[in-house]
């Protein structure tokens, strides 16, 4: 690779304030960018391999296997998922206080490893789980319950595992965004490309889950089926680690959740205080605090005034009593952005129920492709990953250069216009879900199976529209919302920014199993429950019109929260003049 050099003809260091794992600057030619990348996103599409080797097939283990009921069991993946996305809170926390970003993910990548090796030998030790059931077993009804001890291990391995998921989620993409200096023309272009392609390689590990590794477990063992996961995840760890050499690195920036706190305590105990009609007036460093790379210098903004209250001046200045503007502004930022993260959750329940109600719908249909082969449900799923691998690539080659020269946007359209269209799509696929239960539960009424919950004679290939529309939502929801939330967050609370798009998986899937238990409560002490074990007997139909009703609502939310968000500044490095080579942070056209 040729050296990156500046004007003096020297090798050029990076103007971000990265550095090695020993706090030494880098040069540009010899860290970071796509050769570091390369280790993030190959890691990646191994764990994502792992991950969804196990949440895609979950159910039916749970209900197949530990002997569960529909309800039940798809609260149990939802609980657990939800874990799994909401841990990242605790991980970002301790990489940006503490530990940073690389040291966080490689501990936790031990606890997850640790986690898979429980989980399989749960599945696998005969003495860690129940004996088999069905046609010719002791079992042939499968009501044996799992024991105690069973459940115990089972459930055990799982949240071990959602606790190393929360050292690794919020950090593995922050370090990849972390490899493109923002201070560079040529490498800020690469960095806006990254998210997408980032989502790219993760669904190619993902793919390969909800097929062959779904396929394994429903046809070969499930011991077989959780052990290649696990295999994947150590050798994505090792790869990752091989990248070592190659990695810019952050400099933990202290807690963000103190800083925050700090500036919400300093502006209560001064909330009788006036605010100076100059905010020049409020308390900021001198810019020779800003002057190192990694600093960043904000000035002070209309919006949320109340808060600017923390930077005036009365006398004490300990920190608890008296903040910088840029403190402010940083907190500003992170809070402003939580109205568009609590519109986010009902898009997240719906993507809950890939996993749950659509793969139980599948178990009720008929599976076969020629007069041997019968698919899986859960790999269904494969189909969200296909149509979200080609629409991430229509997006970036056709629709973005498209739009760019339409709106002048570098990406086309805003992440706020891109985070809406997929939810406008959400509503399309809860339409389409509940149109083709409708189906479904008539045909199983004309051929008597109501009571019976036998299987449709209908092709599993009906529900294939929510599956692939679901992924063509994924492709403007998902890709724009880790983005919207990386790109927005103050560049010390980058992982905690990471960290509001997993809140939002995790909060919407203990949403849904809020909803899910609600309504099987309410609907079935009104005479009819519309969740039942026998999904023949059921009204899913209704429920996923219920959802419809959901996702309007809360689109209509969406839109007038973003039409006040106000984007934050954006970093430019200014030409540096003989009183001032501070980078600044000015507002985005």
């Amino acid at each position: 690779m040729a050296a990156v050099c500046d004007d003096s003809g020297l090798e050029e260091y990076t103007k971000d304030g990265t550095v090695d794992l020993k706090g030494n600057p880098v040069l540009r030619s010899k860290r970071g960018g796509w050769t570091a990348c390369s280790f993030v996103v190959v890691y990646e599409v191994f764990e994502r391999m792992a991950y969804y080797g196990i949440s895609s097939n979950l159910i039916l283990y749970l209900t197949n296997k530990l002997h569960q009921g529909t309800v039940t069991a798809s609260n149990n993946v939802t609980n657990w998922v939800g874990a799994v996305w909401l841990t990242p809170i605790l991980g970002a926390y301790v990489a940006d206080a503490h530990l940073g970003r690389y040291w966080t993910f490689i501990i936790a990548s031990v606890i997850y490893l640790s986690g898979m090796c429980l989980l399989t030998l749960s599945v696998s030790l005969s003495s860690l789980k129940p004996p088999p059931c069905g046609p010719n077993t002791a079992d042939p009804s499968c009501s044996t319950d799992a024991t105690p001890l069973h459940l115990g291990v089972f459930f055990c391995a799982l949240y071990i595992l959602a606790v190393g998921t929360g050292g690794t989620k919020p950090n593995i993409s922050t370090i990849g965004a972390d490899q493109f200096d923002e201070f560079h023309p040529r490498e800020r272009t690469h960095k806006l490309s990254f998210f997408n392609w980032w989502m790219f390689s993760i669904f190619f590990g993902t793919l390969f889950a909800n097929t062959v590794l779904v396929y394994i477990q429903d046809n070969v063992g499930w011991t077989l089926g959780y052990a290649l996961p696990t295999l994947g995840l150590a050798i994505s760890i090792s790869v990752f680690v091989a990248g070592t050499p190659f990695y810019r690195h952050r400099i933990p920036a202290g807690s963000p959740f103190t800083k925050m706190a700090r500036v919400i305590v300093a502006a209560t105990r001064k909330c009788t205080v006036r605010l100076p009609s100059d905010p020049k007036e409020l308390h900021e460093l001198d810019l020779d605090a800003y002057a190192e790379p990694g600093k960043y210098r904000i000035d002070s903004t209309p919006t949320w005034r109340v808060l600017n209250k923390a930077a005036v001046k009365t006398g004490p200045t300990n920190p608890w009593a008296l903040c910088t503007v840029t403190q402010v502004e940083e907190t500003k930022q992170m809070l402003l952005m939580i109205p568009i993260l609590i519109t986010t959750f009902i898009p997240s329940t719906m993507y809950a129920q890939i996993n749950t109600l659509f793969v139980k719908q599948g178990t009720t249909l008929d599976r076969h492709i020629g007069p041997d082969f019968k698919i899986p449900p859960a790999s269904l799923a494969a189909f969200v990953t296909l149509s979200m691998l080609v629409s991430i690539v229509l997006y970036d080659r056709y629709f973005v250069p498209f739009m760019r020269r339409l709106t002048g946007n570098p990406r086309g359209i805003s992440l706020l216009q891109r985070m809406g269209t997929g939810m406008a799509i959400h509503i399309v696929i809860m339409s389409v879900a509940s149109l083709t239960e409708r189906r479904r539960l008539a045909v199983a009424r004309e051929n008597g199976l109501v009571e019976s919950g036998a299987g449709v004679p209908l092709t599993i290939f009906i529900l294939l529209p929510q599956f692939v529309l679901m992924g063509v939502a994924d492709a403007f929801l998902e890709v724009a919302k880790i983005e919207f939330f990386y790109d927005q967050a103050p560049e010390g609370m980058k992982s905690l920014g990471t960290s509001y798009a997993m809140t939002s998986l995790g909060v919407g899937n203990f949403l849904s199993s809020f909803l899910l238990s609600t309504v099987e409560r309410i609907t079935r002490q009104r005479g009819h429950g519309w969740i039942l074990n026998n999904l023949n007997a059921s009204h899913l139909d209704y429920y996923y019109a219920f959802f419809v009703v959901l996702d309007c609502l809360n689109f209509a939310s969406f839109y007038v929260v973003s039409r006040y968000y106000v984007y934050r500044a954006e970093t430019t490095h200014q030409e540096e003049s003989m009183n001032d080579g501070v980078l600044h942070l000015n507002p985005k056209p």
